[in-house]
This record gives C-alpha cells, sequence and structure tokens, in this order.
C-alpha cells in the first residue's frame, strides 16, 4: 500500500473492502481513535492539565487507581456507547461489563479495552497505552459477561496506542499488523508503519528480574543462558530491557524484535499469571501473530486459551517466533522429565537464596 498521506479512515476503506460489517467495524475503530486523541491529550498534559497522581479508589483488580486510568476507561465509553457499533463493552476498570444506555441502539460488536496500560509510569513520564480488542456479538440482545469469553482466536479486530514522544496506533483486521502516527497538527492518525514484522530471531529480551526466585525452572533456565552471552549455549550477547508497560515493551518488539515474558510464577499461588487475558493477552497476541512472531502462555497458544472469567489472568510470553519456541520446547521439556538439571546462578552457595538444583 502507497504511504503518501493514507489516513487511518482511507486504511480502513481499503482494508475492509470485501469483509462482511466492514462499515460498522470501521466505523468502530474510528470511534477508539477519537478516544485514543483524547487520552493522548491529557497525557500529554500530565501535571499541567491536572491529570496526575492517585485516587483514593481501587479498581477491580484491587489495584489504586490513577486519575488518567479513570479518564482514559470514560473517555473510551463515552466516544463508542452512542454510535451503534457495540451490544456492549468491557473495561480493566470495570468489575462488570459496561451496558449501552437504553437510549443507544446496540451493534453487533463487543469491545474490550484496558484503558491505561501502564499507567503506574504516568508520574514519572514514562510511555503508557492503550490496548483493546473487538469480538462479534449476534443477535438483538445485551450480552452477558459469557458472551464476552470468547477465545483471542475469533477476535475481529485488535490493536493499541501508544503515547510516547509520538502518539501512535497500531492495529490489525487479520491482515497483517499497521502502524499509524498521530499528526497532531491536523488531527489524524496516518499509516507510517505498513506490515510491521518482527524478526524470527532476536538478542533482546524483557522480564522482571526482581520476580526471579518465583520462576519455574524453564524460564531460569532460558534467562540464565541469555545472561551468559556469547561464553555460553547461546553464543551471543543479549541486552535485557523492562519498562513496566506492555504496550512499549511490545512495540519496542514489534521494531525491532525480542521476547517479553509475565510468566507464571509461585509469587501468588492464586494467580497463574500477572496479565489479563481479554484485555491484555489476547489484543497484543493477534497483533504479534499478524507480525510474524508468537504469543504463549509457555504451555499452549495465547489465542487458543478458552476464557473462564473476564478479568482472567494468564501468564504471557511473545515475541521473536524462534525465542518463543525453545521456551516452549523448555517447558515441555520440563514438564516431561527431559530437561537437563543444572544450577541456576541464583542459587548458589553464595547467593541470597538456597542451593537448589532446577530441572
Amino acid at each position: 500500500m502507497h504511504l503518501g498521506r493514507t489516513t487511518l479512515s482511507k486504511f480502513l476503506l481499503q482494508q475492509l473492502k470485501g469483509i462482511e460489517g466492514a462499515n460498522d467495524l470501521g466505523a468502530l475503530l474510528v470511534d477508539v481513535a477519537a478516544a485514543v486523541k483524547a487520552i493522548s491529550a491529557m497525557t500529554a498534559k500530565g501535571a499541567l492539565g491536572g491529570y496526575l497522581g492517585e485516587l483514593d479508589a481501587r479498581n477491580v483488580q484491587g489495584e489504586t487507581q490513577k486519575k488518567l486510568d479513570v479518564l482514559a476507561n470514560e473517555a473510551l465509553i463515552k466516544s463508542c456507547e452512542w454510535g451503534g457499533l457495540v451490544a456492549g463493552m468491557a473495561s480493566e476498570e470495570n468489575d462488570e461489563p459496561v451496558p449501552i444506555p437504553a437510549e443507544f441502539r446496540r451493534g453487533p460488536y463487543l469491545l474490550v479495552f484496558d484503558p491505561l496500560d501502564g499507567s503506574s509510569n504516568t508520574d514519572v513520564n514514562v510511555s503508557v497505552g492503550t490496548i483493546f480488542s473487538i469480538l462479534s456479538h449476534a443477535g438483538d440482545r445485551p450480552p452477558a459477561e459469557a458472551d464476552f469469553l470468547q477465545p483471542g482466536c475469533e477476535q475481529v479486530a485488535a490493536g493499541y496506542a501508544i503515547y510516547g514522544p509520538a502518539t501512535m496506533l497500531v492495529l490489525t483486521v487479520g491482515k497483517g499488523t499497521y502502524g499509524f502516527t498521530l499528526d497532531r497538527e491536523i488531527g489524524n492518525f496516518i499509516l507510517t508503519h505498513p506490515l510491521m514484522a518482527i524478526p524470527p530471531d532476536s538478542s533482546e529480551f524483557a522480564i522482571n528480574t526482581s520476580n526471579a526466585r518465583f520462576w519455574e525452572p524453564p524460564v531460569h533456565r532460558y534467562v540464565t543462558e541469555c545472561q551468559a552471552g556469547r561464553t555460553g549455549e547461546r553464543g551471543r550477547d543479549f541486552n535485557m530491557r523492562w519498562i513496566a508497560s506492555m504496550v512499549a515493551e511490545v512495540h519496542r518488539i514489534l521494531m525491532r524484535g525480542g521476547v517479553f515474558m509475565y510468566p507464571r510464577d509461585t509469587k501468588d499461588p492464586t494467580k497463574p499469571g500477572r496479565l489479563r487475558l481479554m484485555y491484555e493477552g489476547n489484543p497484543i497476541a493477534m497483533l504479534v501473530e499478524q507480525a510474524g512472531g508468537r504469543a504463549s502462555t509457555g504451555r499452549e497458544r495465547l489465542l487458543d486459551v478458552q476464557p473462564a472469567a473476564l478479568h482472567q489472568r494468564v501468564p504471557v510470553i511473545l515475541g521473536s517466533r524462534n525465542e518463543v519456541d525453545r521456551i516452549e520446547r523448555y517447558h515441555v521439556e520440563h514438564d516431561n522429565g527431559t530437561a537437563h538439571p543444572y544450577v541456576s546462578p541464583l542459587f548458589n552457595e553464595r547467593s541470597l537464596y538456597r542451593p537448589e538444583v532446577l530441572g
């Protein structure tokens, strides 16, 4: 597709041609983009607009809400509830699905979103983002929670916005992953990154090493190999990154490759993973796969996981295909007992933790 000055609206007309419900899906994506512009303006003003700081409230996850969490949530709801395009919405910030007011017509889609991913970074001016997923909804009735519980492979569109030095909107309708940059002078998203592609190999990984003592052996094995660099089994040096904003991590991977890991651990036995399947895992996994990468729980394809609850958490490992393949293989070998025993440097005799052979 010729770049030129291809706006989001023009792109959607071309990309959705021949698809059933194309007009409604395109219009909904334009509504989401309108909310993104509003959120972008708020994050850009920051303290000047009085948008920073915490509220004396917690969301359904038990997390302290930032002012911008609530404002971004309201922006998405207000932008998308009135157009007759959605039958219902679900937000990470709301315990139950968000109903469509009676005065508005219901449409054929469900919108699921994390209004402000990485919001803990807002007060220190680090990139944050918005993640969204669009699902089909049949019939005229209001959706129940069960209607939202569709595996990620059934998404009709997904995307994220990243609020950094430039605001970008990255999306897919199942025909590749595309990036748009907000031109603030004209207020339009312009196609700047067509058919984004994740390199199959990489020498960069992102993981929160403060949780290392809680990791499963396959993750220890992989990270230890990366840390050993050119003197170890991998034969090359790796760089580690950690921003604490999934959108920022994934955006870097889409631009230059890498692997992002928020694996299952033993820190809280009630949580088999940390990231939310519906709001974060599924939409990001669709974008990553459409860009040639892979997304996994470590033991199965992320997009094949059948959701059991609206706020379900899962392990997430995604990025460059060959790296994710390797991590999955380590999980298989660990689970069936064929992994070679090794000692993690984190558990050496002189470490903070007791010696333990991991296998």
